[in-house]
C-alpha cells in the first residue's frame, strides 16, 4: 500500500497507548503463563446478530512489544496516518511498576524517534475482568511519600527529548484524580520536584473518567481531557433484547455519542477534546460487556473534525491537541490499528479529519 503524502497538521493528535501487550510475572500469576491482551482478544465471540467479535490485527500482527521493531512499526504507521505521539498508560503503584518494558526500552534506545507522553493509571488492580471485584491483585497508594515518589520516578522520561510539552512543559495525565485525598497539595509537590530536577513545571491534566468533572484549577492541575466511553448520557443507552441469553451486558449508541461529545459547550476551563473509533469490551468482560453499537469510520471521521475544528478555534500553539482513546485497545475493541474487518478505515479517516475542508 503506497503511503499517503506527508502532512503537517495543525493541531496534535494524541492517542492513547497500551504497553498490555508482552507477558510479565505478574500477569502470569494472575491469569495464566503468557497471558498478554491477545489472550483476551482471540477468545471473544459474538453475542448477539451481527456483532462484530472478535477483533483481529492485519497489518502489525499479534506483535510482541519487547521487540524493537514492533514498536518502530507503529510509529510509523501512526504517523503516516497523522497521529502526532503516544500517551502510554504508566502502571506504577508504591514504587513497584508493571507493564514497564516497552516505554524503558523507548527511553533506553531512543527509538523510535516518536514523540510521546505518561498517563498514570493510579487504580488499584483486581480480579473485575472475571468478576471478583473484590479481590486485590495489587493494591494503589496516596500519601506524600508515594506522590514524591512517583514523580522521582518519572523524571527520567519527562527529561527526554522526544517528551511531549505543551508551553515548554512536560505533560502529564492523571486518570483518576479523585482517588488523590489532597490533589492541590500532589499537585504542589510534584511541581517543586520536577522544577527543582530541571525537567520543567509540568502540565498536569485530570482525566475525565467516571464522574470526574469540574475545572482542574481547583486540583491544581491545568487543565483536563475527555475520555470517551464514560460519562454516557441516557439518550445513548439502548435497551438489551431480553430473548438474547447470551449477552447480560449494556448496550450503547455510538452516533447519539459522538454528536453528544461533539456538540458539548466548552467549559470557562481548557478542557481537551477526545474522540474513540469504537468501544467492546467483550474480549475483557464476556457476556458482562459494555458496548457502543453502530461505530464505523465515516461517523468517527465526523467526531473527530467536529473536535479538530473546535480546537483550532479554540486553542492556539501547543494547545491545539486533541485525544484519541486509543491506538491499540484490542480488548476493548477500542483502537486504530488496523484489522482485518476495517483495515486501515480508521487511520484513513483520521487523516482526513486533520485536512482542513474535509
Amino acid at each position: 500500500m503506497p503511503s499517503p503524502a506527508p502532512l503537517t497538521p495543525d493541531v496534535r493528535l494524541i492517542a492513547f497507548y497500551l504497553p498490555q501487550f508482552h507477558p510479565i510475572p505478574e500477569n502470569d500469576a494472575w491469569w495464566g503463563k503468557g497471558f498478554t491482551e491477545w489472550t483476551s482478544v482471540v477468545q471473544a465471540c459474538p453475542l448477539f446478530p451481527g456483532h462484530y467479535q472478535p477483533h483481529l490485527p492485519a497489518d502489525l500482527g499479534f506483535y510482541d512489544l519487547r521487540v524493537a521493531e514492533s514498536r518502530t512499526a507503529q510509529a510509523e504507521l501512526a504517523r503516516e496516518y497523522g497521529v502526532y505521539g503516544f500517551c502510554y498508560y504508566h502502571y506504577w503503584f508504591a514504587g513497584k511498576r508493571l507493564l514497564e518494558r516497552p516505554l524503558n526500552d523507548v527511553l533506553r534506545l531512543g527509538q523510535p524517534q516518536f514523540p510521546f507522553c505518561i498517563c498514570w493509571a493510579n487504580e488499584t488492580w483486581t480480579r473485575r475482568w472475571d468478576g471478583s471485584n473484590n479481590e486485590i491483585l495489587i493494591e494503589q497508594k496516596h500519601d506524600a511519600a508515594t506522590d514524591a515518589a512517583f514523580m522521582h520516578d518519572l523524571l527520567p522520561y519527562l527529561a527526554d527529548p522526544r517528551y511531549i510539552r505543551i508551553h515548554g512543559r512536560p505533560l502529564v495525565l492523571v486518570y483518576r484524580i479523585d482517588l488523590f485525598p489532597e490533589p492541590q497539595r500532589t499537585a504542589a509537590l510534584w511541581r517543586d520536584i520536577a522544577i527543582n530536577a530541571g525537567v520543567g513545571d509540568p502540565y498536569l491534566v485530570q482525566v475525565e473518567s467516571f464522574s470526574i468533572t469540574g475545572d482542574p484549577m481547583a486540583n491544581g492541575f491545568d487543565a483536563a481531557v475527555e475520555f470517551p466511553g464514560h460519562q454516557i448520557p441516557k439518550a445513548a443507552v439502548m435497551n438489551v433484547d431480553p430473548g438474547v441469553p447470551t449477552f447480560k451486558g449494556r448496550k450503547f449508541d455510538y452516533l447519539t455519542y459522538a454528536r453528544f461529545m461533539a456538540r458539548r459547550p466548552d467549559p470557562a476551563y481548557r478542557r481537551f477534546r477526545s474522540v474513540m473509533p469504537a468501544w467492546d469490551n467483550t474480549a475483557r468482560m464476556r457476556e458482562r460487556a459494555g458496548l457502543f453499537v453502530g461505530s464505523s469510520p465515516e461517523i468517527y471521521q465526523a467526531w473527530l473534525r467536529e473536535a479538530v475544528g473546535r480546537t483550532r478555534n479554540k486553542a492556539a500553539g501547543d494547545e491545539r491537541v486533541v485525544f484519541i482513546n486509543a491506538w491499540n485497545e484490542w480488548g476493548e475493541g477500542c483502537h486504530l490499528e488496523p484489522d482485518l474487518h476495517y483495515g486501515r478505515q480508521y487511520l484513513e479517516a483520521t487523516r482526513a479529519a486533520l485536512i482542513v475542508g474535509n
